[in-house]
């Protein structure tokens, strides 16, 4: 008798296994298709520590001090992130002409921007910053062994288009700012 309930529970256990509890539709592959990645209001913090907490540890990896989040940084990247929505190209450049140096400038950081990475998509932060880590430029940016300060943020269109921009800065007292910054 308990041989029988043995049997029975692992043939349960073995048909629950092989059912799906997504309502994803599946592709011609068979696999489910991909499912839009949407950032729900008040959730903004959680992205940007999963971003920082990520960069962090590829930065901890490659023997370089880690970032810390810069609010001044955050709003230059919010900033060309919607521009960049707004123009529908990603670029360095903002609509008025302004180069990532511009927009940290406006914002008052007071050390060196070392880089800009820039990305429209449908995915995630961190499949953004994997595919930021693919490409030798990029990857230097992140990597940045001077960097001390991260700007980090997105725009997501009604589509779920996300725009998304990572500055990264360095500290003024130990790297002095760009000619004429601050002054």
């Amino acid at each position: 008798m308990l041989r029988r309930e043995m049997l029975m529970g692992l043939a349960a256990v073995g048909l629950a296994a092989c059912s799906t509890a997504s309502d994803r539709p599946i592709g011609p592959d068979g696999l489910p298709l991909p499912t839009a990645y949407i950032i729900r209001s008040g959730d903004e913090a959680a992205v940007q520590f999963r971003m920082l907490d990520s960069v962090n540890a590829l930065r901890q990896t490659a023997g370089v001090q880690p970032v810390e989040l810069d609010a001044r940084l955050n709003a230059a990247a919010a900033t060309h992130a919607r521009d960049m929505a707004v123009q529908n190209r990603p670029w360095l450049f903002g609509s008025d002409g302004s180069s990532p140096v511009d927009r940290a400038r406006r914002v008052g950081f007071p050390g060196r921007l070392l880089g800009e990475n820039i990305s429209e998509s449908f995915e995630s932060e961190l499949q953004t910053l994997g595919a930021w880590m693919a490409q030798p430029d990029t990857r230097a940016v992140i990597l940045d062994p001077d960097a001390r300060y991260l700007g980090f943020s997105w725009y997501q269109e009604e589509s779920a288009k996300l725009w998304w921009v990572m500055n990264m800065g360095s500290d003024p007292r130990t790297r002095q700012p760009i000619a004429g910054f601050g002054s």
